[in-house]
């Protein structure tokens, strides 16, 4: 049987999930006391279940006896009985957006400010997470992209790759992607927006992609660029982080920072590392 908690921050998604999950011809059960696990588990190998998957949605909801879960995992894996944890997370600004877009209440925030309730769960939660064998930070995912990842892992049984990397391309004048780890500025480049016959196009079309990577600065960014993040991205794995956006601006956001985020993600796709790419301005 393949046994799949389901865990991670309120608000990240857990929900969605075990729905997919459940679609995918998981048998789900979402926030099962944790004393209760145990006798789940061992349905299986009673015969008193026909299950062949079960995803069991856990969280900070189980109360205090969500502080025994790790006791009751390590009894599972003396009994022999293998499980995956797949935690979702997402950042503080992302899930306090999402709380007051629906209006309910954090489970650890009462009447107070949720802010400070995710910042308790997160504290709570980091040695679960440390455990996980799947994180998926669903910031920046849409729920096709959530899907398609969670196909991939349970389903389809590919390979997954915990970190993630998120290439942003925006334009300065529409400001910062706010989550940004890592910015770069490409306006050091020629603009084609003043060339007649590329101004209406963008960096997805083959014209202004051949301009600026003929270009010699732009090579010799990209050479730069690459070496700086393949020697940075395992320094921040050792240090527990799992995602990294790294935006590339130009003026509107449409050209120079199109080709080269395009170019960059093409470059780091033969990493051992999840890679996508989004074009925030490109319709601007």
């Amino acid at each position: 049987m393949r046994f799949v908690i389901v865990t991670g921050m309120s608000g990240a998604g857990k929900s969605s999930v075990l729905k997919m999950l459940e679609d995918a011809g998981y048998f789900c059960v979402d926030n099962l006391p944790v004393p209760l696990i145990g006798k789940f588990a061992g349905l299986e190998q009673n015969g008193s279940a026909q299950v062949s998957r079960v995803a069991l949605g856990i969280d900070i909801r189980g109360g205090q006896a969500f502080g025994e879960l790790f006791e009751v995992l390590e009894k599972e894996k003396k009994a022999g009985r293998h499980y995956e944890i797949l935690f979702l997370d997402a950042s503080t600004e992302v899930l306090v957006k999402r709380y007051k877009e629906t209006r309910r209440l954090h489970p650890l925030s009462g009447t107070g400010r949720v802010d400070k309730g995710i910042e308790m769960e997160r504290e709570m939660l980091k040695d679960l997470k440390a455990h996980a064998d799947y994180i998926i930070d669903t910031s920046r995912l849409l729920i096709r992209e959530l899907k398609a990842q969670i196909d991939d892992i349970f389903v389809n049984d590919k390979e997954f790759k915990n970190f993630f990397i998120t290439i942003v391309s925006f334009g300065f004048k529409y400001g910062i992607p706010s989550d940004a780890d890592l910015v770069f500025d490409v306006r050091f480049l020629a603009n084609p927006y003043y060339i007649p016959e590329l101004k209406s196009k963008t960096g997805n079309d083959r014209e202004v992609k051949e301009f600026v990577m003929a270009l010699e600065p732009a090579t010799v960014f990209l050479d730069k660029l690459e070496d700086m993040l393949t020697f940075l991205i395992p320094n921040y794995i050792i240090e527990g982080k799992n995602q990294l956006v790294v935006g590339v601006g130009c003026t509107g956001g449409k050209h120079r920072s199109v080709t080269l985020a395009n170019a960059l993600a093409q470059r780091l796709t033969g990493l051992e590392y999840g890679i996508r790419t989004e074009h925030r301005d490109i319709a601007k």
